[in-house]
């Protein structure tokens, strides 16, 4: 039983006017479609022939409200973090003083 997921080709083409149109970069994309870097890749060799591997290698988005979006993501993310090491630290804290 064949457990990969199936595309059609207007996800495809929608998924690469992310990267080439929206400033998406691939990983980004992959990541917000839940499809892997490598799919991505070749739908960009399928959909858009003029990319290439030098656009690919774009680690930050160009257009401004993917940058936004980026951005919007990064600060989750660092105060998910920031939060969880706060946490580690009490834990650590706490289970130094039971050792004591």
């Amino acid at each position: 039983m064949d457990n990969r997921r199936r595309h059609t080709n207007e996800f495809k083409s929608r998924a690469v006017k992310l990267v080439t149109e929206q400033g998406y970069t691939i990983g980004e994309a992959a990541r917000r479609l839940e499809v892997g870097r490598k799919s991505l890749h070749d739908w960009l060799g399928k959909f858009a022939p003029h990319f290439n591997d030098a656009d690919a290698a774009q680690e930050t988005p160009t257009d401004p409200k993917a940058f936004e979006v980026e951005l919007r993501r990064l600060r989750r993310d660092n105060e998910k973090l920031r939060l969880e090491c706060d946490l580690l630290k009490k834990a650590a804290a706490y289970f130094a003083k039971e050792h004591l």
